[in-house]
């Protein structure tokens, strides 16, 4: 059991590594740092030596090698590739554990094969943003899962809170509304319109005549390369738009929802996390609207990415807090 909890806790924060280093590798336009996979330029790690770079460049005519951008994605590569090794021991101690559960094991190990399918065509569909957006929430869904895991193995820190069961479907609602704005937000990014509008509130003149919903919102599939976008200015504005407006509808709603637990949690740890989610919420919020007044500094985009991961995990323990009294609702009035 307690192999697992360590298995668990270290996973948690590898995870965050691993979307630090996703997302400082996507904002530095690393991505195809190394136009294959795995390796970069047919080398386990970025090739240095000059005859390497020379084959390296022969190989691959169209992406000649950038070194600090090729080291980005490899180092985010190892670091991912570790965290999957991680996954997989945590699934092959629960299966010889007696006390621990194996549908979430079993399902983090589906999801992180998956997401390194994700990644893997990231590289060979040269930045698709339908597959970058996955990859994104793939990377968030498996931080909350492994935040689930962690709980589930530490039982002392459930809790038991009967007048907040009823609160379990907005929860629900809620975590979806973040949800689909962080896929807004990995909409944004992948189509290079994090600075489509740099004014406030909404975007420059005349932003409602030239909103083109078909175009924001379609695949673009066909293309043979993504870098920097496919999409006109006008579609890349309204992706924008709608990821702003996104954003207070879901500051509202998460605001609503976090006052609600605060007011009629009793226990300090559901209070805790309610506190905390609701300082990741406004940090959010206020480095989202740092992203358009600074122009997308690089520190202040990477940790837009990585607090909303955080503020999901979150969202998702409390979640799980509420269920878990529910539960014992039944078991609490025999």
């Amino acid at each position: 059991m307690r192999t697992q909890q360590w298995l668990a806790g270290i996973a948690i924060f590898l995870t965050m590594g691993v979307i630090l280093l996703g997302a400082y590798t996507r904002l530095t336009d690393a991505g195809l740092g190394c136009p294959d996979w795995p390796g970069c330029y047919g080398f386990l790690k970025v090739p240095e030596l000059q005859h390497h770079i020379t084959a390296a460049e022969q190989a691959f005519p169209e992406r000649p090698v950038v070194a600090h951008k090729a080291w980005n994605e490899m180092v985010h590569r190892y670091f991912a590739g570790s965290l999957g090794l991680l996954i997989a021991a945590i699934f092959f101690s629960s299966i010889f554990s007696k006390h621990s559960g194996k549908v979430i094991p079993s399902v983090l190990l589906a999801l992180v094969v998956f997401q390194a399918a994700l990644g893997m065509w990231t590289v060979t569909l040269n930045l698709l943003p339908l597959v970058v957006m996955g990859h994104l929430l793939g990377g968030f869904s498996i931080l909350s899962l492994l935040a689930v895991h962690w709980l589930k193995l530490h039982p002392e820190y459930r809790v038991f809170e009967p007048k907040l069961i009823s609160l379990q479907p907005f929860a629900l609602l809620v975590i979806a509304i973040l949800i689909c704005q962080i896929a807004l937000g990995g909409w944004t990014a992948a189509n290079y319109a994090a600075l489509a509008c740099i004014e406030l509130p909404v975007c420059e003149q005349g932003w409602l005549q030239r909103l083109n919903v078909s175009e924001a919102f379609s695949l673009h599939l066909g293309h043979d390369d993504y870098e920097y976008g496919v999409m006109s200015a006008e579609a890349r504005q309204t992706v924008h738009v709608f990821h702003r407006f996104g954003a207070v509808i879901t500051l509202l709603v998460l605001a609503s929802f976090l006052l609600q637990v605060w007011r009629r949690a009793t226990s300090s740890t559901l209070k805790r996390l309610t506190l905390a989610a609701a300082l990741l919420l406004l940090l959010q919020f206020s480095l989202g609207v740092l992203n358009v007044v600074l122009h997308l500094p690089l520190a202040n985009a990477v940790a837009h990415n990585f607090v909303a991961a955080n503020l999901l995990m979150l969202l998702v323990l409390i979640y799980m807090q509420l269920r878990h009294s529910n539960t014992n609702v039944g078991k609490e009035t025999l």
